[in-house]
């Protein structure tokens, strides 16, 4: 089981606002959208680490408008990426694998606390391990969590689902000529400021030369083929 994954190990960085759907919120289509992808590459062997966003519920930048501190409004969507993580747990365990939700802070009374040797075992004995809480620490995306998490468990690829192709020039649902970009380098990424992942987040990646593919998530059959190594999205890694 696995021989036919070209990456066997993975963390797949999944949004608040794809969980979300058009109203926000969860839906319950898209969780169970989302499971069926993630335990059919799991039926193949595939090792797999999520990270989920919270914005489908609040953003720190939300919290700051409406007064309230940064510092507290990036610990309350910490929280909020703990629900995403207990709901597809949820959805993700009806469907018969076991998941673990792992959070960078303590709330024991729903979830485990992040452990990196726990986190691997968990792994190892084909658990869905899903991290929760962001880094722990406020002025950090759950992008620069993904890009920790994957360092931490020795993950092969990190897969950042989005709602179009890959990137592009531009924004594809605003400017009809934005082109689309099939492999790019983080360097490139960096110095041209596309707006894939925040900066912190690209430069581990480029250090620990682990690349990203940037995938549209609602496309069925998208995980398992990157997995596999098929061409899928936009490839980001060191050179090209």
């Amino acid at each position: 089981m696995g021989s036919s994954l070209h990456y066997k190990r993975a963390i797949l960085k999944i949004s608040g606002e794809l969980l979300g759907g058009e109203s926000g919120g969860l839906s319950s289509e898209i969780l169970k959208k989302v499971a069926d992808e993630i335990c059919e590459a799991h039926a193949l062997g595939a090792e797999i680490g999520i990270i989920v966003g919270g914005g489908n519920i609040i953003r720190g930048q939300q919290a700051e408008a409406i007064g309230i501190d940064r510092v507290t409004g990036d610990y309350m969507g910490m929280l909020a990426t703990v629900i995403n993580a207990l709901a597809l747990q949820n959805v993700i365990e009806q469907k018969g694998v076991q998941t673990r939700v792992l959070t960078a802070f303590e709330i024991r009374a729903v979830a485990e606390p992040y452990v990196r040797r726990r986190a691997l075992r968990h792994l190892e004995k084909g658990r869905v391990v899903i991290f929760a809480g962001g880094t722990g620490n406020p002025y950090f995306s759950t992008d620069t969590a993904a890009a920790l998490r994957a360092n931490e468990i020795n993950a092969e690829i990190l897969l950042k689902g989005t709602k179009v192709d890959g990137v592009y020039t531009g924004d594809p649902e605003k400017d009809p000529t934005a082109q689309f970009i099939p492999e790019l380098t983080f360097d490139r990424m960096l110095r041209e400021k596309l707006a894939i992942m925040d900066s912190t987040a690209a430069a581990m990646l480029r250090d620990s030369k682990i690349p990203v593919v940037v995938f549209n998530l609602w496309q069925r059959g998208n995980i398992i083929k990157i997995l596999k190594g098929e061409r899928v999205g936009t490839l980001i890694r060191n050179e090209v």
